[in-house]
């Protein structure tokens, strides 16, 4: 799934993965895709509770392995709110 935008946040320690997510999804459309990297253990449940909470869409995520910075992981984000007509 392409990302319309993505965010790195790995080295990132909780709430600020959460915190940057938000002020990135406020610029976007709903229905665009945020694409999150995060190296945070309690960003997995940060970002379920975010979404569910903030009304986006938690697609999926991946874990990216140490490639990517360690024990990343992708998080995928709809932005929600209405689409444009």
């Amino acid at each position: 799934m392409q990302a319309d935008l993505t965010l790195d946040c790995t080295g990132l320690k909780c709430p600020m993965p959460v915190l940057r997510a938000a002020k990135a999804l406020r610029a976007m459309q709903p229905g665009q895709i945020l694409h999150v990297t995060a190296t945070d253990k309690a960003a997995q449940k940060d970002f379920a509770t975010f979404c569910r909470e903030g009304g986006h869409i938690l697609l999926g995520t991946d874990a990216l392995g140490p490639a990517a910075g360690g024990d990343a992981t992708r998080f995928r984000i709809r932005r929600g709110g209405h689409a444009p007509a």
